[in-house]
C-alpha cells in the first residue's frame, strides 16, 4: 500500500524543539505495526536521533497531519488538548454519494467491535456507546465524486468514516463501511487537512496543514478548490 523508502524529510510540516508534525501517507501505521513494516514513529525516530511520543494516531489507511511529541511534557500538553476537544481538525473526504444535505451536524452514539476494528452507529442506552458528533459541508463534484470538509467534533473510534456511511456517503475506497469497491492501493480517501492546537510550552497558535497524497482525484478537487489560506477554517 506504501512504498516504506519515501523520505521520511519530505513530509514534515512543522519541526520545533517540542513536537514534530507530519503529513503521513496512506498505508503507513503510526505506530505497532504488526507486520514488520516500519512505522512513521520508526521513521521519525531515525530521522530526530531520539525517541519520539505519540500524541494522536490515524487509521492506517488514512492520510494527513501527525503530531509527535519530543518529550513527555509536550506530549502530555498537547495529549490534553486532544482530550478536551480544544483541538480543531479539519479533514476532507472523497465520497461517491452526496450526503442528504449541503451541510448538517449529525451527532450519533457509536460502538466499538475490537475484534473486527470497526465502529457501529447504535442506540444511546447501548452499553458502551459513545457519543460522536462532526460537522460536514460540500466543498465540489466531479462526475463521479464529491469533495466533503468534515470537522470533527469527538475523538471517537472511526467516527468519520461510520458516521458518513450511516448517512449514505462512505468514504471512496473503504469497503469496511460500505464503499463499493476498493482503492488500487487499498488507500481510502480521507485526509486529515490541517489541525490547530496551542504550544505547549509558549501557548502560541500552531497551524500545520498539509497536502493530500498525489492522486489523479485528488489533484483534481485541488485544483477545483485549493488548499484555505487558514487553516483553522469555519463552518
Amino acid at each position: 500500500m506504501h512504498n516504506s523508502q519515501f523520505s521520511i524529510s519530505d513530509h514534515i510540516l512543522l519541526n520545533t524543539n517540542q513536537f514534530l508534525v507530519l503529513n503521513k501517507p496512506p498505508g503507513i501505521a503510526v505506530q505497532g505495526a504488526r507486520d514488520g513494516e516500519p512505522t512513521l514513529l520508526d521513521l521519525a525516530e531515525i530521522y530526530c536521533k531520539h525517541p519520539l511520543k505519540v500524541i494522536h494516531r490515524l487509521d492506517r489507511v488514512v492520510s494527513g497531519v501527525v503530531v509527535l511529541g519530543k518529550n513527555a511534557r509536550a506530549q502530555t500538553a498537547i495529549s490534553a488538548q486532544f482530550q478536551n476537544a480544544t483541538v480543531h481538525k479539519i479533514y476532507w473526504a472523497i465520497v461517491e454519494q452526496l450526503p442528504p444535505h449541503h451541510e448538517a451536524t449529525i451527532r450519533l452514539p457509536l460502538i466499538r467491535n475490537p475484534r473486527i476494528n470497526k465502529s457501529f452507529v447504535a442506540t444511546p442506552t447501548t452499553s458502551g456507546a459513545k457519543w460522536a458528533e462532526l460537522s460536514y459541508r460540500h466543498l465540489s463534484s466531479s462526475d463521479r465524486y464529491h469533495l466533503l470538509e468534515i470537522h470533527p467534533r469527538t475523538g471517537r473510534h472511526h467516527q468519520i468514516r461510520a458516521i458518513m456511511a450511516s448517512i449514505g456517503s462512505p468514504i471512496k475506497g473503504d469497503v469496511k463501511y460500505g464503499a463499493r469497491r476498493n482503492n488500487p492501493d487499498r488507500s481510502i480517501n480521507l485526509h486529515a487537512l490541517s489541525l490547530h492546537f496551542t504550544h505547549p510550552v509558549s501557548s502560541e497558535p500552531q497551524s500545520a496543514t498539509a497536502p493530500p497524497p498525489d492522486s489523479p482525484l485528488w489533484s483534481f478537487f485541488l485544483n477545483h478548490h485549493p488548499l484555505p489560506p487558514d487553516p483553522v477554517g469555519r463552518l
